[in-house]
């Protein structure tokens, strides 16, 4: 008897990477993500990829470096998918400088900066002279590059890729609210103060939700500092880099095309206080939902991430062999 012929993997154009439930919600019936396929490895609390008939795919990783990368991995290992010429779109909430964007703005990275992998000195025992506590590992200070021994320190995605997805989302009319409209206003930042729009600014990832004016200066500094002075800090989570480290390994097993990645991250909330107010206060009312900015953040996210994904679906024979032109 002639053993069983194994199905050829499936092919998926898009792999779309969201972190927890509010950032899969509204990509769900949009794109008829209503296939749901178990994948071994998976988080518990998001055990299975969603995917619908155009060959489009929803991974919910767990927030957290640690879930993302681990969810990552097993996705893109499992051998009954063919990501090999997938476009993968990490698409996440975050916090947001004011100096930069607002609640609810779409920010498309070119960088992606590891925050955490630093030295630490406890703020009331640093050297005086020093803005802040935290430096490059094996160096004696602020303000010193270090080795990138991690390999996930610092990285870029592609070009054409960042370009292309500028030019399709530009103009995509974003979601707003009331309550975010009335928070924006107490900030003096003529980025803060202005309605959500799409723009082009880079993302600092580390597992510590930190806030506040010193470590916002230190959050631009640090992104000057790991990109030689190319990037400008812009959004703050926790996934990306290693997200971005997941699909490296699985390029290098010849599983996925590291190039094809794409990062866009929603301001849910400020990093810092507005004029009168405290960090901590500011904190609270970022994680209760008082800044009304989580809603939009959270919908904007498949908005702007969606005119790529789309794109990519309806011109798949120009997607499949690179980026198109513009």
């Amino acid at each position: 008897m002639a053993a069983p012929v194994a199905a050829a993997p499936r092919p998926v154009k898009a792999l779309i990477i969201t972190m927890f439930g509010p950032e899969a919600e509204p990509w769900i019936e949009p794109f008829k993500l209503t296939e749901q396929i178990p994948v071994p490895g998976l988080s518990p609390d998001y055990p299975a990829l969603r995917c619908n008939a155009d060959d489009v795919c929803l991974l919910t990783t767990g927030m957290g470096h640690a879930n993302a990368a681990a969810s990552t991995l097993a996705a893109l290992l499992d051998p009954r998918f063919d990501f090999r010429q997938s476009y993968v779109l990490i698409a996440g909430i975050a916090g947001i400088d004011p100096a930069r964007g607002t609640l609810g703005s779409a920010a498309w990275a070119r960088w992606l900066v590891d925050v955490g992998i630093a030295h630490e000195i406890d703020a009331r025992e640093m050297p005086k002279g020093w803005a802040s506590g935290y430096y490059g590992l094996l160096t004696t200070g602020p303000g010193i590059k270090p080795k990138l021994e991690y390999r996930t320190e610092v990285a870029r995605v592609d070009e054409a890729l960042l370009q292309k997805a500028l030019a399709l989302s530009r103009g995509t009319v974003l979601k707003d609210s009331t309550e975010a409209q009335r928070y924006r206003a107490r900030y003096k930042d003529a980025a803060a103060r202005s309605a959500p729009g799409v723009i082009q600014c880079d993302t600092l990832g580390g597992d510590t939700w930190w806030h506040g004016h010193k470590l916002g200066q230190h959050a631009r500094d640090w992104t000057k500092l790991m990109t030689d002075g190319a990037g400008t800090y812009c959004t703050t989570q926790q996934e990306d880099n290693a997200t971005r480290n997941a699909l490296e390994r699985a390029a290098a097993a010849g599983k996925a095309d590291l190039a094809r990645l794409a990062v866009l991250r929603t301001g849910s909330n400020f990093d810092r206080p507005h004029p009168g107010q405290t960090a901590q206060a500011s904190l609270t009312a970022s994680t209760t939902g008082a800044t009304g900015g989580f809603g939009p953040a959270t919908q904007n996210l498949a908005l702007v991430g969606g005119a790529l994904v789309r794109d990519i679906v309806t011109h798949w024979p120009q997607w499949k062999v690179g980026v198109p032109a513009p």
